[in-house]
C-alpha cells in the first residue's frame, strides 16, 4: 500500500467515496463536496448551491491538485 503522499489523486478519490472532502484545483481554486462517483478519469462531487439545492460536479483528475478528508470538529 503507498502512504498517503505517495496516493495518486484517483486512488485517494476512490478511498473517499461518500465522505466530504476539499479538493484544491490546479487553477488556484477550490470546491468542497461529497464524493459520489470515481469515473472515467473524473471525480463527481455532489456540492451545496443555495436554499435546497444541490448540484454534482464533475472534476477531471488532470485539474485537480490534491483531494483531503474533511477534519474532525
Amino acid at each position: 500500500m503507498f502512504m498517503q503522499g505517495q496516493m495518486s489523486i484517483q486512488q485517494k478519490a476512490m478511498m473517499l467515496i461518500g465522505r466530504p472532502v476539499g479538493i484544491s484545483l490546479r487553477n488556484g481554486q477550490g470546491v468542497s463536496g461529497v464524493i459520489c462517483n470515481v469515473q472515467g478519469g473524473q471525480v463527481y462531487i455532489m456540492q451545496y448551491m443555495y436554499a435546497t439545492q444541490f448540484a454534482t460536479f464533475h472534476y477531471s483528475f488532470n485539474d485537480i491538485n490534491d483531494i483531503l478528508p474533511y477534519p474532525a470538529c
